[in-house]
């Protein structure tokens, strides 16, 4: 995947205006536009659009299970992933687990897993603990648990002849993931830390130059803008500023 491709693209949920662009509108429209905008960025590598669907999403109350969190219907991801191979991109389903447990919610994507074009992203700042709420807190995850994952995906590149499959996982603040170090990259595996954050230029900038020091060998670079909350008070950073952060994203995500 690398240094091929740059990733670019939206993330979102229909029915969500807050969570993101890409549920916003017509998923089609929102899926040319990402294309545009990955264009925007290739800066001598090969543009590829992404979708990022939130395909677990965390809850402030604890459901039917306790688990603070709901899993969007299949109906919708076979859309979205209809719509990504129309536009030959990358379909990304976002994990937001509440208590769940992470690999249970990568294993109950399984069906989707196996095809080619759709790798994961994971959001550890809405992963609880005991007694805790999405919302209330920060979440965590730390670099075993994402090596579990990474070897689950590993596997079924490997039983089922896929190219090589993205792993993102976005981080808002040093705590959010611990034991860095321990992470161990997984063969198939493109293996993404993506730094998020909301605020100015000069903030978000701050928070990269924290979140990317001391990176573990093997671990690729992703960055998220944020179209109306980095705009607030501020603006958003053009591509060209992004660009030159160091080491250079290699998947730019817009919520």
């Amino acid at each position: 995947m690398f240094p091929r491709y740059r990733l670019v693209g939206f993330c979102g949920l229909p029915g969500a205006a807050a969570l993101g662009r890409l549920g916003t509108g017509d998923p089609k429209r929102r899926a040319a536009e990402a294309e545009k905008v990955a264009h925007s960025y290739a800066a001598g590598r090969e543009p590829l659009p992404a979708l990022e669907l939130l395909a677990t999403v965390a809850n402030s109350s604890a459901g039917p299970d306790g688990m603070y969190r709901s899993r969007t219907p299949d109906a919708t991801i076979r859309r979205f992933h209809g719509v990504a191979r129309d536009r030959r991109a990358l379909l990304l389903l976002n994990i937001q687990p509440g208590r769940a447990k992470v690999l249970d919610e990568v294993k109950a994507l399984r069906d989707w897993l196996v095809h080619p074009d759709v790798g994961i992203a994971l959001d550890p700042e809405w992963e609880m603990g005991r007694g805790e709420v999405p919302g209330d807190t920060y979440g965590h995850t730390d670099g075993h648990e994402l090596t579990e994952v990474a070897r689950y995906l590993s596997g079924l590149v490997e039983a089922h002849d896929l190219p090589q499959k993205p792993l993102v996982f976005h981080q808002v603040a040093t705590s959010v993931v611990s034991k860095q170090s321990a992470l161990r990259p997984q063969p198939g595996v493109a293996l993404i830390k993506s730094a998020d954050g909301i605020g100015s230029p000069g903030l978000k900038r701050g928070t990269w130059r924290k979140l990317v020091d001391d990176l573990p060998d093997g671990l690729h670079t992703g960055f998220k803008l944020f179209y109306e909350e980095d705009a607030e008070g501020s603006r958003l950073m053009t591509p060209k500023e992004v660009l030159a952060l160091r080491p250079q994203p290699e998947y730019v995500m817009y919520e």
